[in-house]
């Protein structure tokens, strides 16, 4: 006769995400993720394997559920540099204010973390660096179409970079970083792409 699960294992997962997300995978024991969710060890044993399991699985979680609806919007607005300038405003807003300020991003504090090395988690990694890439190129793609860019830039590279940007955006402000600071970044690499606007 199979298992029944007497708790709802998506609602369980999301506390997971949030605990990994504020605290680190790295500082945060099996433990605390029992008193966080309320359940026993062997129901998170059965349901998601062991603690790398389950943080890989909230990792894809955090990534369908909190970066890829970012990407979707940035791809999709087509206004070009204004959209790119947008994303790193929201970002940079999330990261300095509200409930989860200085929780960074959970996906840049994994690049950081010593669970970087194991295949299944480096396979998120990549999913999410790729996805984020490709929104800014798609975004760069309007900004050329639009003559808002200077002339010669490699659009691929400087979707790479503007990727990295955000990046440490996230890990910057994780730290403490005052978000002026950031805008101030921001703003600087932008306007290095911008043939006339200044951001």
């Amino acid at each position: 006769m199979p298992d029944v699960k007497h708790f709802d294992p998506d609602q369980a997962l999301d506390t997971v995400v949030r605990l990994f997300w504020q605290r680190g995978a790295d500082v945060t024991g099996i433990s605390e993720v029992v008193k966080a969710t309320g359940l026993n060890r062997s129901s998170l044993y059965a349901t998601y394997g062991g603690k790398r399991q389950l943080y890989t699985a909230a990792l894809r979680r955090y990534l369908e559920r909190q970066s890829g609806p970012v990407f979707e919007r940035l791809a999709a607005d087509g206004r070009g540099l204004p959209a790119i300038a947008a994303f790193f405003t929201r970002l940079i807003q999330s990261r300095c204010e509200g409930e989860r300020a200085r929780w960074g991003c959970m996906v840049s504090n994994a690049h950081a973390g010593a669970d970087g090395g194991d295949p299944q988690v480096r396979q998120v990694l990549q999913a999410h660096h790729d996805r984020l890439r490709a929104a800014m190129r798609t975004a760069l793609d309007a900004a050329a179409a639009r003559g808002q860019l200077r002339p010669g830039p490699d659009l691929d590279a400087t979707a790479e970079l503007l990727a990295l940007v955000a990046y440490g955006v996230n890990l910057r402000s994780r730290a403490g970083a005052d978000a002026a600071e950031l805008h101030s970044t921001v703003s600087a690499a932008l306007n290095s792409l911008s043939a006339s606007a200044t951001f």
